[in-house]
């Protein structure tokens, strides 16, 4: 199918060949859009570099999303986005990780602003960025990849993550109710346990205990991502489509 030829994407947080949004960024590309992908280092021309071997139509710019002028640049570089997929973000994996999670009456203030920052504040300047163009041209599609944790539930210790994740959700909405009469849709997709590159031995084990007894794959949530960017959802906006396996309808968790 080529559902979206003559449509150019952006995915943000496209820089590792085993995550999401690279993932997305094939999936949308193998289906005739122009892609963009977006990550703060140079590993994402690479990625672009895959694509386009594969006869994708793509390129690659570097940027951190957390200042509003980079990531305005980003989208001019991009071009006339008609797609955009809100994917940047996540709880930090570097030394100072520690410093970041921990109960709201634990995190500091310098924390809690660099973990809004970089899971909320790049979804909010991309998205401001982008809505003129799409409204200028009536059309745009819109999907933001927060998460279970915040938007369905809550984790032990992940103030920071789940306030940032349930905001996005918020800011969707918010979005999808503003911008509908400009041929405007918004929504989010909610990954549960997801077997990326950043995935940490006991969330693989967690995923065991979902009902499907497995974590899912990056290619499951593009499939999800790649139905709201595409023309059968344009009836669908401001919702939250969850992927996780069904891990938030089991009360029991030890018992599969």
């Amino acid at each position: 199918m080529a559902e979206f030829t003559g449509q150019r994407a952006l995915i943000t947080g496209a820089g590792q060949r085993d995550g999401i949004g690279f993932s997305v960024a094939l999936a949308l590309g193998t289906r005739g859009a122009a892609v963009c992908l977006c990550a703060t280092g140079d590993h994402v021309h690479r990625r672009a570099a895959q694509l386009q071997e594969q006869g994708i139509a793509a390129t690659a710019v570097v940027a951190d999303l957390t200042d509003e002028r980079q990531a305005a640049a980003a989208v001019a570089a991009a071009g006339d986005v008609d797609i955009l997929v809100n994917n940047a973000g996540m709880t930090s994996r570097s030394d100072s990780a520690a410093a970041e999670n921990g109960r709201a009456g634990e995190v500091d203030t310098g924390a809690w602003r660099a973990g809004l920052a970089r899971n909320l504040d790049t979804a909010f300047f991309v998205t401001r960025a982008v809505l003129p163009g799409m409204a200028a041209r009536r059309y745009g599609r819109i999907v933001m990849i927060s998460s279970v944790t915040g938007a369905v539930m809550a984790m032990r210790g992940e103030s920071i993550y789940a306030t940032a994740k349930a905001a996005m959700v918020g800011l969707a909405r918010s979005v999808a109710l503003d911008y509908a009469s400009f041929g405007i849709t918004c929504n989010v997709v909610a990954p549960g346990w997801i077997a990326t590159g950043s995935q940490l031995p006991h969330e693989v084990a967690e995923g065991r205990f979902t009902p499907l007894g497995r974590s899912g794959t990056p290619a499951e949530v593009a499939a999800a991502v790649t139905w709201f960017a595409s023309p059968t959802a344009s009836y669908t906006t401001g919702q939250v489509l969850v992927v996780d396996g069904g891990s938030g309808l089991a009360e029991e968790r030890t018992v599969n």
